[in-house]
């Protein structure tokens, strides 16, 4: 079992983006990090509101601004355990191992609707630039229709469209 690098992570987030053809549509060049910050919006939240979207961003940037996580968004995105598979030479997260679902549930992690994807990358570039937070420092979140046990020790921060968000208790 590895948790992946910093290069590895951003390894990864390139492999599953299209950036040529979202550099293209952007008219700019992308940045890994706001790359990264998208896929999990893209992923986590992109049919929810402009507000659930951003508060899946500050999840993320809250992570990366705590000590208790890893300190680049694409590593807070990608961290899980992975195994490496030699016939591939490619690093796999163990399955339902990681931080955010998509990552790792064994579906396809393509981006299939490239407009949304713009939307919600030009989103995270502005949550990026934001000093004002939806979730009040919220670390941690999951879908209204589950229970899991942790947050019975976290403080809920906010709700949200379909995902509740806390932060632990101090």
């Amino acid at each position: 079992m590895k948790f992946l690098d910093p290069l590895l992570a951003i390894l990864i987030a390139i492999s599953s983006n299209p950036m040529e053809e979202t550099t293209k549509l952007l008219g700019s060049k992308m940045d890994i990090q706001t790359t990264c910050l998208a896929q999990n919006i893209y992923h986590e939240a992109r049919n929810e509101s402009t507000a659930g979207m951003l508060a899946v961003a500050h999840v993320t940037m809250n992570r990366e601004k705590s000590n208790a996580f890893p300190s680049s968004i694409c590593e807070v995105v990608y961290e899980s355990p992975h195994y490496y598979v030699e016939s591939t030479g490619r690093y796999i997260p163990y399955r339902h191992r990681c931080q955010f679902s998509w990552y790792c549930d064994g579906k396809s992690d393509d981006i299939k609707n490239m407009s949304r994807y713009i939307q919600i990358y030009i989103l995270a570039e502005q949550a990026m630039q934001s000093k004002f937070d939806v979730t009040d420092g919220a670390l941690f979140y999951h879908a209204d229709y589950v229970d899991p046990d942790w947050n019975k020790s976290m403080t809920i921060t906010a709700k949200i469209d379909a995902h509740i968000f806390y932060k632990p208790r101090n």
